[in-house]
């Protein structure tokens, strides 16, 4: 069987983006949702708006308050989440769940450990047992959605062109 061809670095690495935004999306989707919803929900846009406005004050900004801080902190959370699940899309072509999977977890361990280390203070993912499974989980389920667009990538990609006798 005939393995996808590889195109060049810079080209790799902008379809790299596509399986990116796709995982990040839909991370980005459930946490909205799962705000909306559930009545202790992890709330990993606490973390996120945390960093920008401490981010923007040590460059001697202002940062903003309210639904125009929220909308900066998911623009923000939506670029770094697709340069993150890029990655899934980096690798060997054999193994993207893994890979997705893999990718997934360690973020969303990330998502819960990391805040309080960072100056954030204390992870809302970490308020309860439950808010930190499904932290963890959703950033699962934003990896193995990368791995899914990068499959489907590939299989869209032409197959490798061989130059067998008489060509």
């Amino acid at each position: 069987m005939m393995e996808p061809s590889v195109p060049s670095r810079p080209r790799l690495l902008l379809r790299a983006l596509g399986p990116g935004l796709v995982g990040a999306t839909s991370l980005t989707l459930v946490h909205e949702g799962a705000r909306r919803v559930l009545e202790h929900p992890p709330r990993m846009d606490v973390p996120g708006k945390r960093a920008l406005k401490k981010g923007l004050r040590w460059l001697g900004g202002r940062p903003a308050h309210g639904l125009r801080l929220h909308r900066q902190s998911l623009a923000g959370d939506a670029l770094t989440n697709t340069l993150f699940y890029s990655l899934v899309a980096l690798g060997r072509p054999k193994r993207p769940y893994l890979r997705g999977a893999v990718l997934g977890l360690l973020a969303g361990l990330g998502a819960v450990v990391l805040p309080s280390y960072l100056g954030l203070g204390r992870g809302p993912a970490r308020a309860r047992t439950s808010t930190s499974l499904f932290t963890v989980a959703w950033y699962t389920l934003g990896g193995l959605a990368a791995a899914r667009a990068t499959r489907r990538l590939l299989d869209a990609a032409p197959p490798l062109e061989t130059h067998g006798p008489g060509w």
